[in-house]
């Protein structure tokens, strides 16, 4: 008997979905389909500039922002939401000069001069207009970018595991006791409950940034949605009366519910505990080979439209459980994977948190990459109690998840505290009512024993799993993973030294990279404006003029003195830009809401000329098709999408400056910094602008040519995709690379170390933070030099008393009051005090110099280099020429009797033994 849901919308064909008008159920059943009667999720009309026509039947389900505005104010949580200000729109003559600068840097003096004439023609022509028309569009909207930024995302059409899903790897639990799976599961889950509780009932303490409140709307999207594919663009459904939690173990699939209808708990952690482990058994009994041929949870990662198709094979047999059992789990508060694996390095676990293992056995998939349900936000629990979670990303971004992921995760802590002492405080304003002294007739109609879903295994289900599975394993061995746990030093000493911590790890990639490569490329940081209302993230352009005069001196042979400036400038002009970027007045977000209004009013025009058909072979998607450039990147025809949250760079991740989230000291007044977006050229494409593109360059309605220039294609492939989000709570956190040839960069920089994820498509990204450790480590000998000589000129007074002795002014005034007059017992006392040698210093520096020859003048990078424990870093990438012959100095590799072999005598000596050298090979006899 098929198992009873509770869903908002119960899956059905796609063509009775297009048929059927949308409507409130008048049925007896509609009460349990709350969402659909009470919150309708119809896309906001939009005056001016009309949208092509959808299908009543898919503008139901469609992604509204507004759907809960209504109902966000009354409690704690969301009590600051009306007051917050709208998203501003930037000048646009302001946009385009930091669209200028931010390109100068990347482009050579002939493409700037292009594209400067191209911003100049677009101020002059089409921009002003554009610009108009948007304030007008924003005028009855919560911000003027979101529906550009959902569509952004719901019509991309790649696999969203590994282009859009960022992941979180959590610290293990203190109590190593409690670092088994079960355990450790149900401890993450029990306190999941009271987080989704607290946003229920509206008790969870607001965001702040020193004192100014952040927007919480994405709280209300982050349980009980998914990402539901249809034939015309993605969408977000959610239950927001969902009360039970979907858990996969071996690519099977078990339900049970954990809340009542209050949103109060009914299973205490040990009840939780006692499922989870029910379940495992149950999973293992079936042989992992066989349960891999039935793992639909990697149907999830296909192609969007692919998966809409088949989605509509799980629910057309009438009678079929697909139905039921696709509802329950998209209507699932969240998903818990139980994986068997236990990866041994942080690269691996962070592979498993991001896109599982893939691990193939007589031909048959049995690695953790079939245990996932991409579509929803994921708990992951390895088999050695290592978690992480791996979220869908359209409607949340990384500051939020963070927000959940470390106050679960201290809940967990605080909860085990109180069985010891049970005066340890709590993280909840209130908590559920013990479920063990609740009578069972007050938990109301709830299923508290796991259920195992049983789907109906058609042949053309058989064969989808096994073709998407191939594909996925396909993806995954494309990309690679390398971890840095850099624990030489973290913030404290980046501030002690009187830099940023976020713009001093950002020109750590910019020297690596540029030490590896000899360039500098496009680079992408978000940056977080959820000080507005439903604010998102901006872009941060971290290539400066600045940043490459710093890259360029720090590999030049130059003065420690010199490459410190240089450094402390470049992360001064970050610092002012992340603070730009924090108040909305980047270029990026302006800029593609002008292309997509530009867009719209195109499809407006068309629609009127008859030129655009209702039924659009795309089909509403716009991502990247096989053969192009690449799967990540974009199109290989077509305009890239600069400014989009997909084609800008990761927006996954997120800080709060000052606050133990990370962040840049000095920018907390205005924001911090946001992780997820993901570079995806065209794939910003909405669902009302299809098949625009090519079709308004065909004809007369020529694309204005800021967005036709080459900058605007350079400033979209980002070849260094980073984010800063996390705290204490995490170990890492990450996402795949946004282009075929780029790195995508996630790190965290704690009190004491910076934890550093890199992915590539094998792009010697092993070698790649080899370079970056390397180079961690010379800033830090670099900036110890010039913060010793700082600190011998700023002396004390006494220490201006010691010298005048060393010097013999105290010395000769002895001697002279001796001669006065005041007798050999005043000198003898002066000279016992004065007794034992004198350590000044200045003898290291004399033996240092005896080194390079008498009288020979010593740099500091030189003066410190025998006195420095970082030292043969190694890497011929890492050292240039002269800083190469300063560590072989220091080693006394090249040390002859002391004294270090003058270049001009290295040249003869070499010039002698050229003929010498290798093995003289006998010539062959004829």
């Amino acid at each position: 008997m098929p198992t009873q849901v509770r869903i908002f919308t119960m899956p059905r064909p796609l063509g009775e979905t297009l048929a059927s008008p949308s409507q409130t159920p008048a049925s007896p059943t509609a009460a349990a389909v709350p969402v659909s009667a009470a919150t309708p999720r119809s896309i906001p009309e939009y005056p001016e500039i009309p949208k092509p026509t959808t299908s009543p039947g898919l503008k139901a389900h469609s992604y509204s922002m507004s759907s809960f505005d209504d109902n966000l104010a009354n409690g704690v949580t969301f009590a600051s939401q009306e007051k917050l200000p709208k998203l501003p729109i930037p000048d646009l003559k302001d946009t385009c000069q930091r669209y200028l600068t931010a390109l100068k840097p990347l482009q050579s003096p002939r493409e700037h001069a292009e594209t400067n004439q191209a911003v100049l023609e677009f101020l002059k022509g089409d921009g002003p207009e554009l610009n108009e028309k948007l304030k007008k569009y924003a005028e009855g909207r919560t911000s003027y970018i979101e529906q550009f930024w959902y569509d952004s995302y719901l019509n991309f059409d790649n696999p969203v595991v590994l282009n859009l899903n960022p992941f979180f790897l959590l610290e293990d639990d203190p109590t190593p006791a409690r670092n088994n799976q079960v355990t450790r599961a149900a401890s993450l889950v029990a306190s999941a409950l009271e987080f989704v509780r607290a946003v229920r009932k509206e008790e969870l303490p607001p965001d702040t940034v020193r004192g100014t409140p952040l927007d919480m709307y994405q709280y209300s999207r982050l349980f009980g949605t998914a990402r539901v594919p249809t034939d015309e663009g993605c969408q977000i459904e959610q239950d927001p009366d969902s009360r039970h939690i979907i858990v996969m173990c071996h690519g099977q699939f078990y339900w049970f519910d954990v809340l009542d209808d209050n949103s109060d708990v009914i299973m205490t952690e040990r009840d939780i505990a006692i499922n989870l482990q029910t379940i495992v058994d149950d999973a293992t009994q079936t042989p992992i080979q066989e349960a891999a041929k039935g793992a639909l949870g990697v149907l999830s990662t296909e192609n969007r439209k692919t998966w809409s198709g088949l989605r509509d094979v799980l629910t057309r047999e009438h009678g079929s459980n697909n139905a039921d059992c696709l509802g329950i789990v998209d209507s699932a508060l969240f998903v818990v994977c139980l994986d068997y694996s236990e990866p041994a390095t942080a690269a691996a676990l962070c592979q498993n948190m991001l896109c599982g293992t893939s691990e193939i056995e007589k031909g048959v998939q049995i690695g953790t990459c079939t245990n996932r349900w991409y579509d929803k936000l994921q708990i992951i629990v390895c088999k050695n109690g290592s978690a992480g979670i791996n979220f869908e990303h359209t409607g949340v971004d990384g500051h939020t998840v963070l927000r959940f992921a470390s106050d679960i995760y201290t809940d967990t802590i605080l909860r085990f505290a109180r069985t010891i002492n049970g005066k340890a405080p709590t993280m909840w304003t209130s908590t559920s009512p013990d479920p063990s002294k609740r009578d069972p007739e007050s938990f109301g109609d709830v299923n508290t024993i796991p259920y195992k879903l049983e789907w109906d295994m058609i042949p053309e289900l058989k064969i989808a799993v096994r073709f998407a599975e191939t594909r996925l394993a396909d993806l995954i061995e494309q990309n690679e993973f390398e971890c840095l746990d850099f624990g030489s030093y973290g913030k404290n000493f980046i501030t002690s030294m009187g830099f940023s911590p976020d713009a001093f790890v950002q020109m750590a990639f910019q020297a690596a990279y540029y030490g590896l490569y000899g360039r500098v490329e496009c680079t992408y940081e978000p940056a977080m404006t959820k000080m507005y209302l439903h604010g998102r993230t901006e872009a941060i352009r971290t290539v400066t003029d600045e940043s490459v005069a710093f890259v360029q001196t720090f590999w030049a042979d130059h003065p420690a003195e010199q490459k410190v400036e240089a450094l402390r400038k470049a992360c001064q002009r970050h610092v002012n830009t992340t603070r730009e970027c924090a108040k909305a007045q980047g270029c990026d977000r302006h800029l593609y809401a002008l292309f997509c209004l530009w867009q719209r009013m195109l499809d407006q025009e068309q629609e009127r000329e008859g030129s655009v058909s209702s039924g659009s072979q795309s089909g509403g998607y716009s991502s990247p098709v096989d053969g192009s450039v690449s799967p990540v990147l974009g199109y290989g025809t077509g305009s890239p999408v600069v400014g989009s949250p997909l084609a800008s760079g990761r927006d996954a991740g997120g800080f709060l400056p000052g606050s133990t989230m990370g962040g840049v000291d000095g920018v907390a007044a205005a924001a911090g910094e946001l992780l997820k977006g993901r570079e995806r050229g065209d794939s910003t494409n909405s669902r009302s602008s299809k098949g625009s593109r090519n079709g308004g360059r065909d004809r007369n309605h020529s694309l204005p040519l800021i967005f036709a220039d080459s900058g605007w294609d350079k400033l979209n492939t980002t070849i260094l995709s980073t984010s800063n989000c996390g705290n204490p709570s995490l170990r890492h956190f990450g996402f795949g690379p946004v282009s075929g040839d780029g790195f995508g960069i996630g790190y965290i920089i704690k009190d004491e170390a910076i934890s550093i994820c890199v992915s590539s498509r094998h792009r010697q990204t092993r070698r790649f933070v080899d370079t970056l450790e390397s180079y961690l480590l010379e800033i830090r000998r670099v900036l110890r030099i010039t913060s010793r000589k700082v600190a011998s000129v700023r002396q004390t007074r006494a220490r201006e008393i010691d010298h005048s002795k060393v010097g013999g002014g105290k010395v000769g005034a002895v001697g002279g009051h001796h001669g006065h007059g005041h007798g050999g017992a005043e000198k003898e006392k002066s000279r016992l005090r004065l007794r034992g040698r004198l350590i000044t210093g200045h003898e290291v520096i004399k033996s240092q110099r005896s080194l390079g020859g008498s009288g020979s003048s010593v740099s500091p990078t030189e003066e410190s280099m025998t006195m420095s424990e970082d030292d043969e870093l190694g890497g011929y990438g890492f050292f240039d020429a002269g800083m190469l012959l300063q560590a072989l100095k220091a080693r006394g590799e090249t040390l002859e009797n002391g004294e270090a072999t003058k270049p001009s005598e290295r040249a003869v000596v070499q010039s002698r033994r050229r003929g010498d050298v290798g093995k003289k090979l006998r010539l062959v006899d004829y």
